[in-house]
């Protein structure tokens, strides 16, 4: 192997392909806007766009070569499908690393556990720790983040989603995880399943990847575990179970909240280990079992592991906690902006109910999409969250969110437009305000309003 990510001959035999000049890359990228110099820039056509229409474009900004289905006279390797070919690529990137590899899903979590896995096994093995970036979690952003990995390589982390049963079964067989980990299971996307229980079998598809001798990571706590777990014995030589409660393998002994977190002590397989956990909530705290669970199954350093767990901070639109000075004083914003489902909203409202706060807790909640039928009923059972988390006053978002309002007497919009004005008229120093809500809310551009953050 060169030194290279790729070079232009080893991008022709994994795809097939017809190199057109000699050239190597140090990483791959289908959006032109992410180019920087050095890239293998990949020319996808799609049923909205072409990417060829976007080569000139990376070019210009450094691409070292492109990967197109029609000619172009800048270095390239010609192939005739530049999707096929960027999967072909990730294929290969898969078969040349000898590297633990971890696939991740769940109906919440995942990227957030993909990342703390991403801090946890950095610290454990610097700079042969490989993830995917964002929530390239589907049908091209998969092969994309494999097609990024290094052949050392000793960790790859690989988020997985999906929103259609037998989703999960194409990408897992194209990752073929060493560890396969579900996160949660809840009502996301529930517009296209008929219950709960579909969702979970949709999720446990993830383990029909497994490579033989792999590692099944399941939620202990969730109403769906048994299913899980039956669907994970027929793929996993070995099935490792996190949660808060006793009969978990991983689970916690003891815990206390301190000013900068939460100070847990926990049990993994009775082997002892504690750590300063920095996100609120209990969902945090399962999500950092569910790390160390995967740390361990990896043959990681769990000391080191722990050490980068506890270095984490809140993600942007996943917890991230901003402070802004307002009115003489400060208010404190929770950004959960960036998506929701139920399970996620109540997690969200646990942690502003828990919040200290000198002022009142505010809550702008944008309604759950994908729900279908369960929509009036999803929506209708957040009443009881809402209330115990204290929040007052409250802003409604969306014409699913009307009747709740109604019930509850929040206050309602029917889009986020009129959310920035609501929030600068009703925000008062020491307040602190709760922004969550699904991804089609733009709520990611309320929070940038108020903390300069790009959206």
């Amino acid at each position: 192997m060169s030194p290279d990510l790729w070079t232009s001959t080893e991008i022709a035999a994994a795809t097939g392909g017809t190199a057109h000049g000699d050239f190597s890359v140090d990483a791959v990228t289908f959006d032109s806007r992410e180019v920087i110099g050095g890239e293998l820039f990949v020319a996808m056509k799609g049923a909205e766009t072409d990417g060829h229409r976007f080569v000139a474009s990376a070019v210009s900004r450094g691409a070292a070569g492109c990967l197109v289905s029609q000619p172009i006279e800048t270095p390239h390797v010609l192939v005739g499908d530049g999707f096929a070919a960027l999967q072909a690529l990730g294929r290969v990137a898969r078969a040349r690393t000898d590297a633990t590899i971890i696939g991740v899903t769940g109906s919440v979590g995942k990227t957030s556990v993909k990342e703390a896995l991403k801090m946890a096994l950095t610290e454990a093995a610097p700079a042969v720790t490989h993830a995917s970036v964002k929530s390239y979690n589907n049908h091209t952003g998969v092969p994309l983040s494999l097609a990024r990995m290094p052949a050392d390589t000793r960790f790859g982390i690989f988020e997985m989603g999906m929103n259609h049963a037998g989703e999960l079964a194409a990408l897992t067989r194209l990752v073929r995880p060493n560890i396969a980990i579900v996160t949660a299971i809840a009502s996301a996307h529930r517009e296209f399943f008929d219950s709960e229980e579909a969702i979970a079998d949709a999720k446990a598809e993830i383990f029909e990847g497994l490579e033989p001798g792999g590692t099944a990571i399941l939620p202990f706590d969730s109403p769906h575990f048994a299913r899980l777990k039956q669907h994970a014995e027929r793929y996993a030589a070995r099935i490792l179970t996190f949660g808060l409660n006793e009969g978990a393998d991983v689970r916690p002994l003891r815990s206390a909240e301190i000013d900068t977190g939460t100070v847990l002590q926990i049990s993994i397989n009775d082997q002892q280990i504690g750590f300063t956990l920095r996100q609120p909530g209990l969902h945090w705290q399962r999500n950092s079992l569910a790390v160390l669970a995967t740390a361990y199954a990896a043959g990681a350093d769990l000391t080191a592991a722990a050490l980068g767990l506890a270095q984490m901070r809140g993600l942007q639109g996943r917890g991230a906690q901003h402070v802004i000075n307002w009115q003489g004083g400060e208010v404190r914003l929770l950004d959960e902006s960036y998506n929701a489902n139920d399970a996620s909203m109540r997690a969200a409202l646990e942690v502003l109910r828990d919040a200290p706060t000198p002022g009142r807790r505010i809550a702008v909640l944008g309604a759950i999409g994908e729900l279908g039928t369960e929509s009036e009923k999803i929506h209708g059972a957040l009443a009881e969250p809402i209330a115990d988390s204290g929040a007052s006053p409250v802003l409604l978002l969306g014409e699913e969110m009307r009747p709740l309002a109604d019930e509850i007497g929040a206050e309602h919009l029917e889009s986020a437009a009129g959310a920035e004005d609501w929030l600068r008229d009703t925000l008062k120093a020491g307040d602190t305000v709760l922004i969550k809500g699904s991804n089609y809310h733009g709520l990611s551009r309320l929070v940038a309003a108020f903390t300069g953050a790009d959206a």
